[in-house]
């Protein structure tokens, strides 16, 4: 066995595919590559540059939902993630789609990289467009999300699965951007990003995520 992930540390989709693989127990190599300006090789393992990148051996895979599908296939003998039966698969693929696409533009794609990635880069946060996403969009999805998750510790069969991974990954970047889930509207969600946080998974990754944020920042402050 001999698997490397490709892509970024601060990336949820990264993120979340290493995360499953802390979980399930499996080694890895993690092979930094950024979002933009990849090398050409990377285009065989992801033909359209995304990241994160795949390979186990000599197979090559992009896209983390699919990357995440065949770790679970491929490697049955430890943790599942996925559930064990047709309807708690489906549940767990839909709520995992739907942190990548409903969550990402917002927690991610916005209150992320305006508060925590511009400034390492020298550019402005655009705060009127996090205001919008935090007041006006991410509690509809909020809303939904506690009301699925009901009471429960995990969101289906009240254990951990890939959807509360997918969860995860965008509410760390979040954090990253200086927010966290209103525990008084939504204390479920707040409760369980507590619980997935105090993870190993998680304690194992954000230590180094936090360290290159701050690194990046004191770069892009310094003087010229």
């Amino acid at each position: 066995m001999s698997l490397t992930v490709y892509g970024a540390t601060l990336s949820p989709f990264v993120r979340k595919v290493r995360l499953l693989l802390a979980e399930k127990g499996l080694g890895y190599q993690l092979e930094i590559i950024a979002p933009f300006s990849q090398p050409d090789w990377f285009f065989e393992i992801s033909p359209l540059g995304r990241i994160p990148g795949f390979k186990d051996g000599d197979l090559a895979l992009a896209d983390s939902g699919v990357i995440a599908q065949y770790i679970e296939e491929q490697y049955p003998q430890t943790a599942r993630l996925y559930g064990s039966t047709p309807a708690e698969r489906a549940r767990i693929h839909w709520l995992e789609k739907y942190a990548d696409y409903e969550l990402a533009p917002l927690a991610t794609f916005c209150v992320f990289r305006n508060r925590a990635l511009n400034p390492t880069m020298g550019k402005p946060c655009n705060e009127d467009a996090v205001q919008e996403a935090l007041t006006a969009q991410l509690p509809k999805h909020f809303d939904y999300l506690e009301k699925t998750l009901d009471g429960a510790d995990y969101f289906v069969g009240n254990r951990l699965s890939m959807a509360d991974l997918a969860f995860a990954s965008q509410l760390i970047n979040m954090q990253h951007g200086g927010e966290q889930v209103d525990a008084s509207r939504w204390p479920g969600l707040a409760a369980l990003q507590a619980r997935l946080c105090g993870r190993d998974s998680i304690k194992g990754v954000l230590p180094d995520e936090c360290s290159l944020l701050e690194k990046l920042l004191a770069r892009a402050q310094a003087p010229a």
